[in-house]
C-alpha cells in the first residue's frame, strides 16, 4: 500500500500536523479571544465555576495538541530526511522552516513550562473556593503569568505560521542562497526580536506588571498587531539576506 511508503508517512505526518496544528493554535486564539475577554465579564461565582470545570478540560486539549504538533513536524522533516541535511537550512526553504520552528518551540515551552504550571495553580484555586475553602493569595499573580505567556505565544503564532506557509507555498521564488554574513544577520535579527517578545512575555524585563513595554500583550488586538509587524520584521531580513 502506497499509504506505508516513505510518501505516504510523510503525507500522513503532514495530516497529522495539520489536525494537531489547528487544535494547538485554534485554543490558543480561543482563550485570548474569546474566553479571557468573556471571564472579564463573569460575576465571581460563574467565573469560578469556569474555571474548575471548562478551564482544565481546555488545557488537556490545548497541551497535548501542542506536544502532537513538534511531533509531527519533526516526523515531516524525517521522512523528508531534512532532519540532517545541513546544506537545505542554508536554502530559502530551509531558512523559513527553520524560522517557524525557533518560533513554534519557543511558543511549546511557554505552554509546559509556563501556562500550564500556573494554571495549576489558579484551577487549584477556584476548586478549593467551589469546596469551600479560601482563594489560594498566588492564584492572581500566576493567572497574570499565565496571560503574559499565553498573549506572547499570540504574537509568535503569527510569524511561526506564516513562515511555514512560506515554506512551501513562496520560498520557491527566492532561487540562491545567501552568504554566511547575510545569514547570520538574518538569524541575529530574528533571534534577538524573538529574545525580546520572550523575555518581556515572561517578566524578565520589567516584570509582569502593567508597564508601558506591556501594552503589546494587554488586549488580544494589540498582541495580534504585535505579530504582524514581527512577521514583517522578519520577512524583510529574509529579502535582504536573498539580496532583495
Amino acid at each position: 500500500m502506497e499509504i506505508f511508503t516513505q510518501t505516504g508517512g510523510e503525507f500522513l505526518s503532514r495530516w497529522g500536523h495539520y489536525l494537531s496544528g489547528v487544535t494547538w493554535i485554534g485554543l490558543l486564539y480561543y482563550f485570548n479571544f474569546v474566553q479571557v475577554p468573556s471571564f472579564a465579564q463573569f460575576e465571581a461565582g460563574p467565573r469560578t465555576e469556569s474555571i474548575s470545570k471548562l478551564v482544565p478540560r481546555a488545557l488537556w486539549w490545548f497541551r497535548w495538541a501542542a506536544v502532537l504538533t513538534v511531533l509531527t513536524g519533526l516526523s515531516i522533516l524525517a521522512f523528508q530526511e531534512r532532519l540532517n541535511d545541513m546544506d537545505f537550512y542554508k536554502s530559502a526553504p530551509g531558512i523559513s522552516i527553520s524560522t517557524g520552528i525557533l518560533f513554534a518551540l519557543t511558543m511549546f515551552a511557554n505552554v509546559w513550562m509556563v501556562i500550564w504550571p500556573k494554571q495549576r495553580i489558579v484551577i487549584a484555586s477556584a476548586q478549593g473556593v467551589q469546596a469551600g475553602r479560601e482563594a489560594d493569595p498566588a492564584a492572581a499573580g500566576a493567572g497574570r503569568k499565565a496571560l503574559l505567556a499565553s498573549r506572547t505565544n499570540v504574537v509568535l503564532s503569527i510569524p511561526m505560521l506564516f513562515f511555514m506557509a512560506f515554506t512551501s507555498h513562496f520560498s520557491g521564488a527566492f532561487e540562491s542562497s545567501p552568504e554566511g554574513s547575510d545569514r547570520a544577520l538574518y538569524w541575529a535579527v530574528v533571534v534577538v526580536t524573538l529574545l525580546l517578545v520572550e523575555l518581556n512575555g515572561l517578566g524578565l524585563i520589567a516584570g509582569t506588571g502593567q508597564t508601558a513595554v506591556k501594552k503589546y500583550l494587554e488586549t488580544h488586538r494589540a498582541s495580534i498587531i504585535a505579530g504582524f509587524v514581527i512577521a514583517a520584521i522578519c520577512y524583510v531580513m529574509f529579502e535582504v539576506a536573498f539580496g532583495g
